[in-house]
């Protein structure tokens, strides 16, 4: 099962009004196991940041001026989502955003029946708690600390561990099938798990006893009264 967990980073809270999307981040998971094959990208609005927003990630108009459009870099984001569920904190806004990015450049939006929102799933699981990004990592010992401002990437990494930990946490190796594709998906993994093999799978070591060790358990054994093997 393929998955990927995003999130966006924008100028405002509307693209009805105007706001655009300036940053994505992608990380895709297999299985509940992180590949390593991530997606991250900055965009050129083609307008202004307002100030509200550059506070909050840090993404000002300078540093946007150089980066790509959005409808130039489409068609990589779209081949890298494929047809993966889609998981985002608040899914319900960065799929507006996406989408509206999509729309703005011709292409077809992104079906919701492929959002799944760690929000929902939040508010089932804690009602009435802090659900805030930040709030939940806290709550399941997610450490955050290197997050001084929003950005796409490091939010989708925080995601990531806190969609394993909503939904029942990591359970790795369960499946039945010996899944060739699968396993060449996520090769990264591939390093660990052979050296948790060879572990655990090694034969044992060849042993040779020596002419005293043999001459001391013979006498071991013939020390025992009554052995059960002489009553067969």
């Amino acid at each position: 099962m393929r998955e990927i967990i995003f999130d966006t980073e924008t100028t405002g809270f509307d693209p009805q009004n105007g706001d655009r999307m300036v940053e994505i981040g992608c990380i895709e998971m297999i299985d509940r196991i992180e590949t390593g094959q991530t997606f991250h990208c900055y965009y050129n609005p083609e307008r202004l940041m307002p100030k509200a927003a550059e506070n909050v990630h840090g993404l000002s108009d300078v540093f946007l001026s150089d980066k790509k459009l959005f409808k130039t870099g489409a068609e990589e984001l779209l081949t890298f989502l494929g047809d993966a569920n889609l998981v985002a904190h608040n899914a319900q806004f960065d799929f507006k955003f996406l989408n509206a990015e999509l729309l703005l450049c011709g292409y077809k939006p992104i079906s919701q029946f492929r959002m799944i929102d760690t929000l929902a799933i939040a508010k089932s699981k804690h009602p009435g708690a802090k659900l805030s990004l930040d709030a939940l990592c806290s709550r399941y010992g997610i450490d955050r600390s290197h997050r001084v401002k929003h950005g796409a990437l490091l939010d989708a990494e925080l995601l990531t561990q806190l969609y394993i930990e909503l939904t029942g946490g990591r359970q790795i190796g369960l499946g039945l099938a010996d899944d060739t594709k699968r396993r060449d998906s996520i090769a990264g993994m591939r390093p660990t798990l052979e050296r948790a093999a060879r572990k655990q799978f090694m034969a044992p070591r060849e042993h040779h006893a020596d002419a005293d060790e043999l001459a001391r358990h013979k006498i071991f054994i013939e020390g025992i009264e009554n052995p059960l093997w002489t009553e067969v």
